[in-house]
């Protein structure tokens, strides 16, 4: 069982700043790629930040220079840190991980979700 818990989100306002924080754990073997979704009222879920093993890193074109994602690969754990925030960043952001998990003497390769946390952007 393997479980992704995230905080840090609110309502904060034009031009402040969130950092988000996902945690996994559980019967974790590895992670690979770790990552940040959001999902906007009426809108689909789309890619925010991604980030691999090494650290190496994926943007939202529309993001690059306001989101810095990093991970701590010793806390199986993710950030994002969200900067000069606008109103339409306004959504529900969604963690990511891919997991290999320990389940006997296999360690299957699983994509999990975090519950998601609101991000509001308003004054």
């Amino acid at each position: 069982q393997v479980q992704l818990l995230e905080s840090g989100g609110g309502l904060v306002q034009p031009g402040g700043s969130l950092r988000l924080s996902c945690a996994a754990s559980g019967n974790i073997f590895s992670i690979n790629t770790m990552g940040w979704y959001r999902q906007a009222a009426g809108k689909g879920r789309e890619l925010v930040a991604s980030t691999s093993k090494d650290s190496s890193t994926n943007y939202a074109d529309s993001l690059k220079g306001r989101f810095t994602i990093s991970r701590d690969n010793a806390k199986n754990t993710v950030y994002l840190l969200m900067n000069s925030l606008k109103p339409e960043d306004t959504a529900v952001y969604y963690c990511n991980a891919e997991i290999r998990v320990l389940i006997g003497n296999s360690k299957p390769l699983q994509t999990y979700w975090g519950q998601g946390t609101q991000v509001t952007v308003s004054s």
